[in-house]
């Protein structure tokens, strides 16, 4: 998947519930996924369930300090795998700037840490 962003990715493992925004009458699912990167615009992740460009999902993230931040993801670009899954990139919508900012925070740390161990 070509870099697109311009913000630098953070990688994560983690499982987001998501639920589709655009169907009133679709209950929340939960889809096996596997977040590739975070940012404080957006997500990338790895998913067997075929997701629809320029829908909206629910989600429940949950970060690195085992905390969930509810968000609104709108997806951007689906490529489909060797292996028959599906990699999204997905920008926020809506995200609250406190959770845009644990972000960034966690972000500096990584980066001092990364200075401190070359």
């Amino acid at each position: 998947m070509e870099e697109k962003r311009r913000d630098r990715r953070i990688s994560l493992t983690a499982r987001l519930a998501i639920k589709n925004m655009s169907d009133s009458s679709a209950k929340p699912e939960n889809v096996e996924i596997d977040v590739l990167n975070v940012s404080k615009t957006g997500v990338g992740f790895i998913c067997d369930t075929p997701l629809l460009i320029g829908e909206m999902y629910e989600a429940d993230l949950k970060i690195w300090t085992d905390e969930i931040i509810h968000a609104f993801l709108k997806v951007v670009r689906i490529e489909q795998t060797e292996d028959e899954r599906y990699m999204c990139g997905t920008i926020f919508i809506g995200l609250p700037e406190m959770n845009a900012k644990r972000i960034e925070i966690y972000d500096m740390l990584n980066r001092i840490d990364e200075g401190a161990n070359q």
